[in-house]
């Protein structure tokens, strides 16, 4: 039973990618910020090493915030590197990179876990910070906050 806590909540974080794929079309003869706004989010965040990178740092936070301890207890070696892996294809995929994400959906992932409002929100604040670390400009951080906050509906089932 715990083992399938922790899954769940691990999905969870990984869910914060998966609402959808955002794509920019490309324009020719553009200056350089037009340039940069015709690019996909994946591209403006530097693409997949530093989605990785970005990821990495998520979920170290995850793991040591005493908040959210009761989902990460008892995951094994194999299943910290298959939701690593999960959550780096659902952060790619969300922002129009080239991965896939496999995973079940969210709302199935998430039934009976009692995830609350507050460990939502520490789990984004989470996030943010990972973010802020690697100096992720404004733009982009606030259209990936609206991509993750697209599935609270699907996670959050306590307020």
């Amino acid at each position: 039973m715990k083992a399938m806590i922790t899954r769940g909540f691990l999905l969870l974080i990984v869910a914060a990618f998966s609402a959808f794929v955002h794509r920019v079309p490309a324009q020719e003869k553009m200056g350089k910020t037009e340039m940069m706004q015709g690019k996909s989010l994946y591209q403006r965040l530097g693409g997949y090493d530093a989605i990785a990178a970005v990821t990495d740092d998520f979920i170290g936070r995850l793991v040591a915030n005493k908040a959210l301890m009761r989902f990460f207890g008892g995951a094994s070696i194999d299943t910290q590197k298959r939701f690593r892996q999960h959550l780096v294809d659902q952060l790619c995929a969300a922002t129009g990179g080239p991965c896939y994400y496999v995973g079940r959906d969210m709302k199935t992932s998430h039934a009976g876990l009692g995830i609350t409002e507050a460990e939502w929100n520490g789990a984004v604040a989470d996030l943010v910070a990972a973010l802020d670390k690697f100096k992720v400009p404004a733009k982009e951080k606030d259209e990936l906050l609206t991509i993750v906050s697209s599935t609270k509906k699907d996670i959050v089932e306590k307020p």
